[in-house]
């Protein structure tokens, strides 16, 4: 790992005009010539930098092996690394950074670190994903804690929000129809409320802020679930004013997969238990009497990690911010998202489920007369898109990179068309294609 020290260099600059950036990019990214990529809330397209990176690492531990003092020093620099770049993306300091391997992991570890009574509350919304959820449907199992489901609708999964013995209701995607239902669903007794800065289903984003000031007025700690919105939209963490915030590698920020971060305000360094820990979470250890965890974020690094992987999450991120530009890629990934929207909005037979007032780059939509999973095969047969369905919506969902050209969208539109325009009867025979389908989240 010691020769992947200094960086490649990238045709990319933040810099280039639009034209000729996006093929520069395009070629930076080779998976996004194997289909119109929208799946980019599941596995971001790979950038050549960040394999190159790793399969050095790869060659070197080959070469050298695993063993020796160096390669632990090395890792340790490369933790670094990778904390910097991550908190260069959220806009904090790499003292507040984890290391985790999963968005899910950072919602475990931000569950785990109450205190929990039997009879404490949570509270969450009707529009979550499986790795916020878990770790909650887990305290409540284990622990009696009671589990309240604000329903915030935004064409939420009602499966779910069914589930909530204190489910709240709002109605559409207005802020304040949201705050009004969090307003009711953190009552006294609530100790955490965890919820998706932008909803997996149908790309909502959620007032974050707003909610956290009134949940710690309330005296609760509010934990977020990250995964679709940083590399997605702006996420200056410090001003959200949360005390956990979990990041997902694969997706937006283009990592590999079995990375992630987990973001802990200064204030709850120390109020936290540590229900995960280990080796790497302790500053020093003396085995007579107790380790002495580390006073910052590193303090929930409970196991080790792949070397590459680390360094790769590292490249990713900083590729994304020192040669792309992070503004021009949220501000692109938000009109590109906006402008698929409306193009979808207009065919006749589909509902769009994402609200268009306050969107990320997710785009969720169904098909009259289809159930998502035949009309995703259509679609990928018909105009090779990598995307994916939300079954609990019977949904179909793109995620609309900065990479993604008008274009590309133009003709995922014209396939939508078709497809809508007929039924899973009558729809041209068309030989198949092999192609990418969309994979779970």
């Amino acid at each position: 790992m010691l020769a992947t020290a200094a960086y490649h260099t990238s045709v990319v600059t933040p810099f280039l005009p639009d034209d000729e950036k996006i093929p520069a990019i395009r070629e930076a990214l080779p998976s996004t010539a194997a289909g119109i990529y929208l799946n980019t809330g599941t596995a971001g397209p790979l950038p050549r930098e960040t394999a190159r990176a790793m399969a050095e690492a790869e060659a070197w531990e080959l070469r050298t092996g695993r063993a020796d003092n160096n390669f632990y020093k090395d890792s340790l620099e490369r933790r670094a690394e990778a904390r910097a770049a991550i908190a260069a993306v959220l806009g904090t300091d790499p003292s507040r950074v984890a290391l985790t391997h999963a968005a899910t992991e950072g919602m475990d570890v931000a569950t785990w670190a109450i205190d929990w009574k039997p009879g404490d509350r949570v509270v969450t919304t009707n529009l979550e994903h499986a790795g916020g959820l878990g770790p909650l449907w887990a305290v409540r199992e284990r622990l009696g804690v009671e589990l309240a489901i604000a329903d915030v609708g935004l064409g939420g999964l009602g499966g779910v929000a069914a589930a909530g013995a204190a489910a709240q209701s709002a109605a559409g995607a207005d802020p304040a129809a949201i705050l009004e239902v969090f307003d009711r669903a953190i009552v006294p007794g609530t100790r955490l409320v965890a919820l998706s800065h932008v909803a997996w289903a149908t790309g909502a984003v959620l007032p974050i802020r707003e909610i956290a000031e009134m949940a710690h007025a309330r005296g609760a700690l509010v934990a977020v679930d990250g995964a679709q919105a940083v590399g997605a939209i702006p996420v200056w963490v410090e001003d959200l004013g949360v005390d956990f915030y979990a990041v997902a590698g694969q997706k937006w920020l283009l990592g590999p997969e079995g990375t992630g971060a987990l973001y802990c305000a200064p204030s709850v360094l120390d109020r936290p238990r540590i229900t995960y820990a280990g080796y790497w979470s302790f500053e020093s250890i003396d085995l007579a009497a107790e380790g002495k965890l580390w006073p910052d974020a590193r303090r929930f690094d409970g196991a080790g990690f792949h070397g590459p992987s680390v360094l790769g999450l590292a490249r990713s991120a900083a590729w994304l911010s020192m040669f792309v530009g992070l503004p021009w890629i949220h501000e692109r990934i938000g009109r590109l998202g906006r402008e698929a929207a409306a193009m979808l909005a207009e065919v006749p037979g589909v509902e769009v489920l994402t609200p268009r007032e306050n969107m990320a780059g997710l785009v969720s939509f169904k098909i009259a007369g289809w159930n998502s999973t035949a009309a995703l095969r259509e679609l990928s047969q018909r105009t090779l898109c990598i995307a994916r369905t939300i079954p609990p919506l019977d949904a179909i969902r793109i995620s609309v990179g900065f990479f993604n050209t008008e274009g590309e969208l133009r003709r995922f539109r014209d396939g939508v068309a078709l497809v809508a325009a007929h039924t899973p009867e009558t729809i041209p025979h068309r030989p198949r294609i092999e192609v990418l389908r969309g994979g779970v989240d």
